[in-house]
C-alpha cells in the first residue's frame, strides 16, 4: 500500500519496504564464491531472485563513514563533505574551546561516546565534538553532513525508518534535519581491537566469536522491527518502510584471520564468519516470509567497504608515525592532521606547502611504501571537490598494494580506507521475487552511490529528492525492473 505522502510525490512504488544490509568487508569475490559453494544458503536464495552487480565499487577513501553515506545519500565525499570518520575542518573550532580559533580535528567514532555508551546506553558526549564558531555550539555527526539522506526523504514522505549500527556516531544518518531515523539503535562495538593479537584481550573486535554474538544482538533487534516493534522488542511500531543494519564479523575475520591466498579463499576463521553472516540473513529472510512481507520487501546486501590485502603475501605494515615524521622533517609544524589506514589523508596548516611535502614523501616512497602522493589538481581530479573546501585534505597518500599504516606492532592481516580494488570492489546484491530479472549477474561498473536512488525509486519516491543525487546525477542501478 502506497503511503499518501508518497502517492502525492511520486509514481506508485513497487515495494512497501526496503531492507538494506551492509556486511562490512564483503567483496564481490566473497559473495560469488560463497553462493557457488553454498547453493542452499540464504545468500544463494536471494541471488535466485535478484541481481548481483559484479562490478560494484564503493567511494574512496573506502572507509565506513563515506561508504555508508554513499549508500544513504547517493553522493561521494565531494558533496557529503565527509571523507572519513577522522578528519579535519579548517572552519570549525576544537572541542571544549571558546571558538576563538578555527581548525579542528573532526572525530566521529567511539572516541565521542558518552559515559554509559559501552554499557548499552548509546549516546554522544557533546563536549568531545568540534564546535561551530557561529554560536560556539557542538557539531553532531548529522549536522556535519551537507546533504539529506534516504531516511529523511522516506520519513518526510510518511514512511517509518529504522537503522542499527556499531557506534552512536552513526546518528549521522539522521541527516541535516536531525530527524531521519525514527528508530536508531547503535550499540557500541568498542575500540578497534583487531590489531592486538593478545590472547586475553576481551574486547569485542579482538574475537570473531564475540563479534558474531554482537551481530546476533543487532539481528534480534531487526527481527523485532519486522514483528511490529521498535528495536527493543517491547514498544509497538510499524514495520519500517526503510530499515537495515550492519554486520561486523566478516570485517573482523578478514583482519584477524585473513585469506589463504591471493585468489580469496577464506581461512577457517573467515569461512566461519561468512557462514554466520549467512545464518543471520537467513533468519531475517525467514521472518519476512513468515510475516508475508518477502514479496513487498526489496532486500539489498552490500558493504560499506572491502578490506585488503586479500593476498597474504602482499601484507606489509608500516608505522604510521613514519609518515608524520617525514612531513615534519621537511616542513616543521606544517602538519595539522593526518589519518592513516590503507592510505593516508593529510591536512596542512599552510596548504601552499603541499607540493614540497609531496616531493619529500615521494623521495622516501620505497621506505614508506608509497605508490603515489596526490595534491593540487591531481587530488582535485580524485575527489572532484569544490575549490577552497575547508574539509578537503591537502595530500592523499596512496600506498603500494598490501601496505597498511598502523601503530607499531599491529597484527592486522587486512584493513580498509584505501583506493585499491581490495578496498573498493564490494558485494552488491538486490533481490525481490517480483523483479523481472532473476539469477542475473551484471558485470558493468556501478557505484554504491546508486543504491540510494534505487531505494527511493522502488518505494515510488522521486530519486532527485536526494540532494546529492540531483547534484551529481546519480542514476538508479541498471536492470532493476518489476
Amino acid at each position: 500500500m502506497l503511503l499518501p505522502a508518497m502517492a502525492s510525490a511520486a509514481s506508485p512504488g513497487h515495494v512497501e519496504h526496503v531492507l538494506l544490509i551492509s556486511v562490512d568487508g564483503l567483496h564481490d569475490v566473497d559473495l560469488a564464491r560463497f553462493i557457488d559453494r553454498h547453493p542452499q544458503s540464504a545468500l544463494a536464495g536471494l541471488a535466485r531472485h535478484g541481481i548481483r552487480y559484479a562490478g560494484a565499487e564503493t567511494v574512496v577513501p573506502a572507509d565506513s563513514f563515506p561508504g555508508l553515506l554513499a549508500l544513504a545519500t547517493g553522493g561521494t565525499p565531494a558533496v557529503t563533505g565527509v571523507y572519513y570518520d577522522d578528519t579535519y575542518d579548517r572552519s570549525l573550532s576544537p572541542p571544549g574551546s571558546d571558538c576563538r580559533r578555527t581548525g579542528s580535528a573532526v572525530v566521529y567514532d567511539e572516541a565521542i561516546d558518552a559515559p554509559g555508551a559501552k554499557a548499552g546506553r548509546p549516546a554522544i558526549d557533546a563536549s568531545r565534538l568540534p564546535r561551530d564558531p557561529k554560536g560556539c555550539t557542538p557539531v553532531y555527526p548529522h549536522g556535519y553532513l551537507r546533504v539529506n539522506t534516504v531516511f529523511e526523504v522516506v520519513r518526510a514522505a510518511g514512511g517509518h525508518t529504522a537503522w542499527i549500527d556499531k557506534h552512536p556516531a552513526y546518528e549521522v544518518l539522521n541527516g541535516p534535519s536531525g530527524k531521519g531515523v525514527d528508530d536508531l539503535f547503535t550499540p557500541e562495538i568498542g575500540a578497534d581491537a583487531e590489531a592486538s593479537g593478545k590472547a586475553k584481550d576481551d574486547r569485542i573486535t579482538a574475537s570473531i566469536e564475540r563479534t558474531e554474538h554482537y551481530d546476533e544482538h543487532k539481528a534480534d533487534a531487526l527481527l523485532a522491527e519486522i514483528n511490529g516493534f521498535r528495536h527493543d522488542g517491547r514498544t509497538p511500531a510499524p514495520v519500517p518502510t526503510l530499515f537495515g543494519f550492519n554486520i561486523q564479523a566478516v570485517n573482523v575475520a578478514q583482519k584477524v584471520a585473513g585469506y589463504e591466498d591471493a585468489h580469496g579463499d577464506p581461512t577457517p576463521g573467515l569461512a566461519s564468519a561468512l557462514d554466520h553472516c549467512d545464518e543471520l540473513i537467513g533468519r531475517i529472510v525467514a521472518e519476512l516470509r513468515k510475516k508475508r512481507l518477502i514479496a513487498s520487501t526489496l532486500v539489498i546486501v552490500t558493504a560499506k567497504h572491502g578490506n585488503g590485502p586479500i593476498d597474504p603475501q602482499a601484507l606489509r605494515h608500516i608505522d604510521k608515525r613514519e609518515l608524520a615524521d617525514a612531513v615534519e622533517a621537511v616542513a616543521p609544524g606544517a602538519l595539522a592532521h593526518i589519518t592513516t589506514d590503507q592510505g593516508a589523508l593529510a591536512w596542512l596548516h599552510a596548504p601552499d606547502r603541499a607540493g614540497t611535502v609531496a616531493k619529500a614523501l615521494e623521495r622516501s616512497a620505497g621506505r614508506l611504501g608509497i605508490a603515489q602522493v596526490l595534491h593540487g589538481s591531481a587530488l582535485a581530479r580524485l575527489f572532484h571537490a569544490p575549490g577552497g573546501d575547508p574539509r578537503t585534505p591537502d595530500l592523499v597518500v596512496i600506498p603500494l598494494p598490501g601496505v597498511i599504516y598502523a601503530k607499531h606492532g599491529d597484527k592486522k592481516k587486512a584493513e580498509h580506507g584505501g583506493y585499491a580494488a581490495d578496498d573498493t570492489h564490494v558485494a552488491l546484491l538486490v533481490a525481490n521475487p517480483r523483479l523481472v530479472h532473476a539469477r542475473v549477474v551484471i558485470a558493468a561498473p556501478v557505484c554504491t552511490t546508486q543504491v540510494a536512488p534505487t531505494i527511493l525509486a522502488a518505494l515510488g519516491i522521486v530519486p532527485t529528492k536526494l540532494q546529492a543525487v540531483a547534484r551529481q546525477g546519480t542514476a538508479v542501478l541498471p536492470g532493476v525492473k518489476w
